[in-house]
């Protein structure tokens, strides 16, 4: 199964695993004084996750592949920021041989690689963090989590960080915020039975509260497409207190679903106005088209780039001439930073891509 094609009898089995929402929003993070932290903002360093599980990954030479880039990953990351992979101790052997020494492990279990998602996301009250849990459950269940599910509160604990629960199940790559007191999010993977049970005004209340914002900003979506029922960090991005990146093909195609989602995100965008009530402004990264991975499954992804210490990581598709126009319109944006791009097709072919895989603690 990739994240772009999920097992109709798996779902069958999982719609109804939703989460009865807490009808009391004033307990969480907000509440307590802690906020988001911009991604943009220091990082003190970044967390990453091992894939291992053979049931999710039964083609051994295709995880030794995958590995391989996850590790090329963090060792770029890692020259401009402390990187913690995590994984059990069966696996650090073998993996260390493919990370570079300045990569630290923590002997935490680990099912896959996407620790956006199952990691920690971490909160502010300006002079120590805390976690503000968004009770992970496998995309709704569609994919086994044992160990995953249980990440963030282990981490929190090691470091002896008050956890806040948010009262909502789902993942950080299905929100985008800045900080600034505005969320984006696609409807199809929260107002979604297979993670909460409840309108999307109470999902909503509950979202604000988990990251001390003021504002959100919905799309719809697809629900169902692929195992995560599209998360917008694939599609768009918060830069700052007003605008937003989004990857756009150049003309919609209404035979194409992911194209038709894009296009009615964009719409949504156009008329959408940030936290302060000002008009976003709406930059664009273009579409690859001659790429090297041709299957239908494979999320070409420009937007879903990280932002660490000193440079943009983010990924190149083998179209040079459209690789090249992505990598200056993040450096028009990030100018600061370094812009790197990395062959990452293995994770392309599962669904993702380096925001994805990577979750950052803010230096505080």
């Amino acid at each position: 199964m990739t994240r772009r094609t999920v097992l109709k009898s798996t779902l069958a089995a999982t719609a109804v695993a939703g989460f009865n929402l807490n009808a009391n929003a004033a307990t969480g993070a907000s509440a307590n004084g802690y906020r988001y932290i911009d991604e943009a903002a220091r990082h003190a360093l970044t967390f990453m996750q091992w894939p291992v599980n053979q049931t999710v990954y039964d083609d051994a030479q295709f995880l030794r592949q995958l590995q391989k880039t996850l590790a090329n990953v963090a060792s770029t990351i890692v020259e401009f920021e402390p990187v913690v992979m995590l994984m059990a101790a069966e696996y650090q052997t073998a993996a260390r041989k493919l990370l570079s020494t300045k990569v630290e492990i923590w002997d935490v279990a680990t099912d896959d690689l996407w620790c956006r998602d199952s990691g920690p996301h971490f909160v502010s009250n300006g002079t120590s963090l805390a976690v503000s849990h968004l009770n992970f459950n496998g995309w709704g269940n569609k994919q086994v989590h044992g160990n995953d599910g249980k990440i963030a509160q282990i981490i929190a604990e090691r470091l002896g960080l008050p956890v806040f629960d948010s009262g909502v199940v789902g993942e950080a790559g299905g929100i985008e915020a800045n900080g600034d007191g505005l969320l984006l999010a696609h409807e199809s993977c929260w107002v979604n039975p297979n993670r909460n049970r409840g309108t999307r005004d109470e999902i909503e209340a509950k979202l604000l509260e988990a990251y001390d914002a003021k504002k959100m900003i919905w799309a719809p979506g697809i629900i169902g497409a692929d195992i995560t029922d599209y998360h917008i960090d694939s599609l768009a991005r918060l830069i700052d207190s007003k605008t937003v990146l989004i990857q756009m093909p150049e003309q919609p195609n209404p035979d194409d679903p992911w194209s038709v989602a894009a296009f009615e995100t964009l719409a949504v965008l156009e008329s959408a106005t940030n936290a302060q009530g000002e008009k976003l402004a709406i930059e664009k990264l273009p579409e690859p088209q001659n790429i090297r991975i041709k299957s239908a499954d494979f999320v070409s992804a420009y937007a879903n780039y990280y932002v660490s210490n000193g440079a943009i990581i983010s990924a190149e598709f083998g179209d040079k001439n459209v690789d090249a126009e992505s990598a200056a319109v993040l450096k028009r944006l990030y100018p600061s930073r370094e812009i790197i791009q990395l062959n990452t097709d293995a994770i392309g072919e599962i669904g993702g891509g380096i925001h994805c895989a990577t979750h950052e603690q803010p230096e505080v």
